[in-house]
């Protein structure tokens, strides 16, 4: 690809995630929130506490519009894949404040848990979608559990739920809520993960927290 292709479809990708904040942002207007957090989160979002949030990849839509609501101005970076996707998501994220960490499982892995503890240990708070960017759906890969071991900064699991959405044919079946429809919002408590953990631990940890964002609703 010349360095002018190049150029043009990153302007390309650009424009996307622009365009794709835009709608987030009109359709956010008239969406209802309902936030249940019991264990209190939100005030740590809000003064913004190093911790690393997750939720599933098809719930990305109603995810920046939770972030501006509850934690506010926190710093904050969130993990996006290193491929042409990854890029319209770094546009995206970037019009709500929020930075962006570019690497997966199976590209610039090692460098981006370098970048991500970095970023925890400046006292930002993490977005990770740990079923993408490929999948498969609702199933939690190793790499947030290694995080959380690594940098010894807790996991706070969110479960959003749509009154009214389209679902789009994707490999997660991703989200769009309806105008006018309602999101609720479940926070759960914080699961610290030990630095010292065998195998069989360390998938008793993982089950653990994949078992937390399924909830009983996913489909």
């Amino acid at each position: 690809m010349s360095d002018r292709a190049e150029i043009r479809g990153a302007k390309l990708h650009w424009l996307a995630g622009k365009l794709a904040a835009l709608l987030m942002r009109v359709v956010g207007l008239t969406l209802r929130y309902e936030v249940n957090d019991p264990s209190g989160q939100k005030t740590k979002a809000k003064e913004g506490v190093p911790v690393i949030w997750i939720f599933w990849h098809n719930c990305l839509f109603a995810s920046p519009l939770t972030k501006k609501r509850y934690s506010g101005r926190a710093k904050a970076s969130a993990l996006a894949s290193a491929s042409k996707d990854g890029a319209i998501i770094e546009s995206l994220v970037a019009s709500f404040g929020v930075k962006t960490v570019r690497g997966s499982s199976s590209r610039r892995g090692v460098a981006a848990l370098i970048a991500l503890k970095k970023a925890l240990k400046a006292g930002e708070q993490l977005f990770i979608t740990p079923d993408g960017p490929r999948g498969p759906r609702y199933e939690l890969q190793p790499g947030v559990i290694k995080l959380a071991q690594s940098s010894g900064v807790p996991i706070i699991p969110v479960r959003f739920e749509h009154s009214s959405s389209w679902r789009l044919n994707s490999w997660d079946r991703f989200y769009i809520p309806k105008p006018f429809s309602k999101i609720t919002v479940y926070v759960g408590h914080a699961i610290n993960v030990p630095t010292k953990l065998d195998a069989e631990e360390f998938e008793r940890y993982r089950k653990k927290v994949q078992n937390t964002l399924n909830g009983s609703s996913h489909k």
